[in-house]
């Protein structure tokens, strides 16, 4: 192999360089500072341009050699992808992503049917358990996963499927010394985890445009044997007041002796079946199965599989040449020369192997875990001298001990394991079945940047069809160009000097999000009965969980909080998944929202699923809020209006709003209850269970939760009201009902029946317990329970107003007729605001003060990484009470949760959720528009710094920004300040999103690739990360009321009126970006 060829093979795969020995080729842009370079220089190769011998260089495409198989002599062909659009298009060049986008929302070409859609786990979820006591983690737990199939998903390592996993592709490791092979990511139970379960992996989602047309994942893979065993052993033995015990704790990584394995997938610039092998298991559940798909090896390198509803495709195996160290010299063959790695066709069908895990009889000699057997010596059975079947000596658990000693553990099983195979194989020596591998060897991997590379395409074509399959230059470039691409995508959001460093941050969580997509099965009346082929699940099994869901019918491609954590769709995290996923890629965001509100999801009394453990729960209604900000954000950056998408959901929440009136405020006072509404264990007493004091709970964060339902709900019915009148009668009912809600929370009436949740002398809303003698009780703990009601804002537009006579004419009713109400709600209604507007909120402008006070001091609630969940003030004055004997209390616990209650897995009691502070932002942004320069509060509290409300609300921003960016030691704060993470060249550029963060230090906590509501910080980068300084620097002296809001353009209002609208930061262009932050934008 030549040296260029060389060198350019080793610079794409480590991103050092563009891979080119010359000048960059002026039709390709310079690689975007997004996609930084991975710190590892590759020398000049000592090779000579002259080929080594082995195997033949690989014929590489030229931009100008016409005798290229990709359509010869078509000039046109051989020029870049873009290039050519560009000349197709003209000035409705958007870019080619976007282009492709447009084509698979008109359905032209669809483009996302390959994706990432493989759970990172499977095994141990709701829908495989088929348990008589509903404890899925012990009833099929990981040491099940490689020889169990599964009923309702497939998992594996960084892989891909179609849209209905009728084909999976993924990744499986060995290093010579595991037990096992690493086909999937392992982590502790619910049970073994001292806060949970809890991934044990080191991978990183480090790349994806929206169509998956170009994605890139990176595992990182020990040299040694993985330590299953002292991670389950050393967690197990901690305590909650401990830290977790993490893989980089062990020895694992020491001396850096560890691959990095990049996964890069590319489709082909117009073919999205081209992406560049196993059926889950369909044929073992019904006595009348339907047709089985197959694979079999149709040729050298090559596997064709055959689907009956997904076709026929083939997948290519290409040869590897061979590794080559840093300096770009060949590994040499036992025979002296550099030799090509072939890949070896291995078949099996993918069955559960009843031999290994029960000692039953094996529906097929060849089963799931036939990879294990063939490849790993330790995992076969050790033949007997009698030549019977040998058995294992380690002994399968089919449940594990609790970590706090609550559950017991299960017997273990006897009997035999996997017998040594009457064949000469554990694999089919026919080269058929329905799982199928190519097994690379590649020996004496020279280290410290020494690589090798897998070349694989499955595609529905021939070689004759596809010259890429046989020539290896253009299947390069094809992978560079969609790469090219996705940078081109990702530059295309950025506004404003924003800082490499930021650009990556806001890659990677983006990416993160598109990567933790997953195709999700639930179908109710399958799943509670079993299947006839199979026995039948215990009887009570009925009654576990989930009994009042039967109309359940799920298959769809889903947004996951945490494709290993939380392998499940979470209802309110979607809502916030769909905000920055609504920037690359509306149709999705919009999907999602509109189907939680389908028939097939939504319970016939209008209550929307909540998770899997319990589809019952009670979330958070944040579906109308993100409804709408899905709708603005699409016209806002793509000028389009989705009316029809807006309505259709908007109908199907007028039934939740109905299901929350009459379901939670049982009292029919407007105060609301809730449960735990997301917020696990911020209260004194668990919220989702009877309270031991008798009583009722009247939540403050229920009652303004629904108050924020109203609005937005209103706001959504004055949009459709413009193209509809019909909806201005319903605007108007939302705005009476949020009165009511407003009035009933806040003041106490005539006796002593009503709960008022206010605290004059505190200056904060708590939650009450209401007796059934009328009196009541309040619950003066300082927590998000208190700044929720702050989220209840919405202003109103003179232009909109106006425009509604109708509706006008109710309000101006309403504070004519009842002004005891109207007086004390919405700041006065009757007093108006900067530009004549109106605002409906919770908080009077006295009380808003009053709240901000405490919210910004750095002593209670403004943490340097954003709004804790609970005031620090708590950590000397815990609050509780003792009931019956007991006591019940609450304390600040800044990192990880010291209880048990939902799990022990989350903690409410202190730590940052960017999710909560991303809507409190948004709201003190609204609270702006309304008072503008009027309002100054001292931020942080004490500090003698007076700042306009949105100025607070970056601030605010900027300081979750900090979590994940660098400081001037180049540390990030999310890394807990781990050397190797925060300044190792191959791990320093790579970021994690948490699940929650540290509230004193903001190190990452709970699940670690939650990039469902954590990637919430892409959209705060877009909106406010050009002027962002570096974590731990003073803030510059500036008003930023003039630099952030410019009233003096004249700009026309959504509603087509002109007039002077407020926006954000650097240019009348910024109308068009996430910048906007006026009313029409909000």
């Amino acid at each position: 192999m030549s040296q260029a060829p060389l060198k350019k093979l080793q610079a794409r795969i480590f991103r050092g360089q563009n891979g080119d020995d010359d000048a960059q080729d002026p039709s390709r842009p310079a690689r975007s500072s997004s996609d930084p370079a991975l710190t590892i220089n590759i020398p000049n190769s000592v090779l000579n341009g002259s080929s080594q011998g082995g195997p033949t260089p690989p014929k590489m495409a030229h931009k100008n050699d016409s005798s290229s198989p990709k359509q010869a002599g078509e000039q046109t062909e051989t020029r870049p992808f873009r290039q050519r659009l560009v000349e197709k298009l003209g000035s409705e060049y958007h870019g080619a992503e976007r282009f492709r986008l447009d084509q698979d929302e008109a359905r032209k070409i669809h483009w996302k049917r390959w994706g990432p859609y493989l759970s990172d786990r499977q095994w141990a979820t709701v829908r495989e358990d088929y348990s008589a006591n509903g404890d899925a983690w012990s009833h099929f737990p990981h040491e099940h996963a490689r020889s169990r199939v599964y009923r309702w998903g497939e998992d594996g390592l960084g892989g891909i499927s179609d849209n209905h996993q009728r084909l999976c592709f993924s990744l499986s490791l060995w290093n010579g010394q595991d037990r096992m092979l690493k086909e999937r990511l392992f982590g502790v139970t619910g049970h073994q985890g001292n806060h949970g379960e809890d991934v044990k992996e080191l991978y990183y989602y480090l790349d994806s445009t929206p169509t998956h047309s170009y994605m890139k994942f990176l595992y990182k893979y020990p040299q040694k044997a993985y330590p299953y065993e002292e991670l389950v052993r050393e967690n197990m033995h901690r305590d909650r007041n401990v830290s977790e015990f993490e893989i980089l704790d062990t020895d694992a990584f020491d001396d850096d002796r560890y691959w990095d394995v990049f996964m890069e997938y590319a489709k082909d610039e117009q073919d999205p079946d081209s992406v560049y092998f196993w059926f889950p298991n369909t044929w073992s559940w019904s006595n009348n199965p339907p047709p089985r798909p197959s694979m079999w090896a149709s040729g050298d390198g090559i596997i064709t599989a055959v689907h009956p509803t997904l076709g026929k495709y083939h997948l290519y195996c290409l040869p590897s040449p061979p590794p080559v160290d840093n300096r770009g010299k060949l590994v040499v063959g036992e025979s002296g020369e550099p030799e090509a790695v072939e890949g070896d066709l291995l078949f099996t069908e993918n069955n559960t192997n009843f031999h290994r895990l029960y000692g039953g009889q094996n529906e097929t000699p060849y089963v799931k875990d036939a990879f294990h057997d063939h490849i790993v010596p330790s995992h076969r059975p050790p033949p007997t001298n009698d030549g019977h079947p040998g058995f294992f000596k380690t002994r399968i658990h089919t449940g594990y001990a609790s970590h706090d000693g609550n559950s017991p553990s299960s017997e273990e099983e006897q009997g035999p394991r996997t017998p040594f195979p009457a064949t000469p194989s554990f694999v089919n020596p026919a080269k058929r079945g329905t799982k199928s591998a190519a097994h690379y060897v590649f020996k004496d991997v020279p280290p410290r940047g020494g690589c090798a590379v897998v070349r694989l395409k499955l595609t529905p074509r021939t070689p004759a069809q596809d010259p890429s399959i046989e020539d290896e230059g253009i299947f390069d470039e094809t992978v560079e160009e969609r790469r090219e691409e996705a940078n081109e995508f990702y530059s295309g959001l950025v506004m404003g000097p924003i800082s490499d460093d930021l650009k990556q941050i806001m890659r990677q969580a983006l990416a993160g999000m598109l990567w933790t997509k997953q195709y999700y099965q639930f179908i109710y009346k399958d799943w509670i009965n079993g299947d006839p082929a199979q026995p039948p699940p215990p009887p009570e099994r009925k009654f576990i969980r989930n009994r009042g869901w039967k109309h359940l019918h799920i298959a769809d491609v889903l947004s996951m909080p945490d494709k290993w954590e939380y392998p499940f769709f979470a209802a309110w995290d979607t809502a916030f998944h769909c905000i920055p996923l609504a920037v690359v890629d509306p149709l999705f965001a919009k999907k999602q929202l509109d189907l939680l509100t389908r028939e097939w999801y939504m319970k016939p009394d209008g209550q929307i699923p909540a998770y899997e453990w319990n589809f019952g729960d009670v979330n958070p209604p944040v579906h109308a809020w993100a409804t709408f900000r899905v709708f603005k954000i699409e016209r806002k950056l793509y000028g389009r209006e989705d009316l029809s998408f807006l309505e259709r959901v908007f109908q199907k929440l007028l039934l939740n709003f109905t299901w929350w009136v009459n379901r939670k405020d049982q009292g029919g006072n407007n105060v609301f209850e809730g449960g735990f509404l997301g917020l696990d264990n911020i209260g004194v007493f668990n919220r989702s269970e009877p309270l031991p004091t008798g009583g009722t709970l009247r939540q403050a964060d229920g009652t303004a939760w629904m108050a924020f339902y109203c609005l937005n709900m209103l706001n959504i019915a004055l949009e459709l009201a413009k193209h509809n009148p019909v909806y201005e009668d319903i605007a108007s009912k939302f705005f009476e009902h949020f009165i009511f809600i407003a009035d009933a929370m806040t003041f106490r009436g005539e006796g002593d029946n009503k709960v008022s949740l206010w605290n004059e002398e505190d200056g904060m809303y708590y939650d009450a317990i209401q007796f059934d003698n009328g009196h009541s009780m309040q619950l003066p703990v300082r927590s998000l329970v208190g700044l929720i009601p702050l989220y209840a804002t919405l202003v109103l537009e003179p232009a909109t107003v106006n425009r509604f006579p109708g509706f006008k004419k109710r309000m101006q009713w309403f504070i004519d007729n009842r002004p005891e109400m109207s007086e004390r709600n919405m700041a006065n209604m009757k007093a108006t605001g900067r530009g004549e507007r109106r605002l409906l909120a919770l908080a009077s402008k006295d009380r808003l003060v009053k709240i901000l006070e405490k919210m910004l001091d750095e002593d209670e609630f403004f943490s340097e990484h954003g709004i804790r969940s609970l005031s620090k003030r708590h950590k000397d004055h815990p609050w509780g009470m003792d009931v019956n004997g007991e006591r019940y209390e609450v304390n600040y616990w800044p990192g990880d949760s010291k209880s048990g209650m939902f799990g022990g897995n989350s903690n409410w009691r202190g730590p940052i959720w960017l999710a909560v502070n991303f809507i409190l932002i948004e709201s003190l942004q609204r609270f702006y528009q309304f008072y503008g320069d009027e309002l100054q509060v001292e931020c942080p509290t004490g500090s003698g710094d007076y700042m306009n409300l949105v100025q607070v609300a970056e601030e605010i921003q900027h300081r979750i920004i900090h979590i994940f960016g660098r400081d001037l030691e180049g540390k990030r704060a999310t890394n807990g300040g781990n050397p190797k993470l925060d300044h190792d060249p191959h791990f320093r550029d790579y970021v994690w999103f948490y699940e929650f963060f540290h509230a004193d230090d903001g190190r990452g906590l709970g699940a670690s690739h939650q990039t469902g509501w954590s990637g919430l910080v892409a959209y705060h980068i877009l909106q406010s990360g050009a002027n962002c300084r570096l974590p731990k620097t003073p803030k510059t002296p500036r008003s930023l009321a003039h630099h952030y809001f410019d009233e003096t353009i004249e700009t026309t209002s959504e509603y087509g009126d002109e007039a002077q609208s407020l926006f954000s930061a650097y240019s009348a262009a910024d109308l068009n970006t996430l910048g906007d932050i006026s009313p029409d934008a909000l």
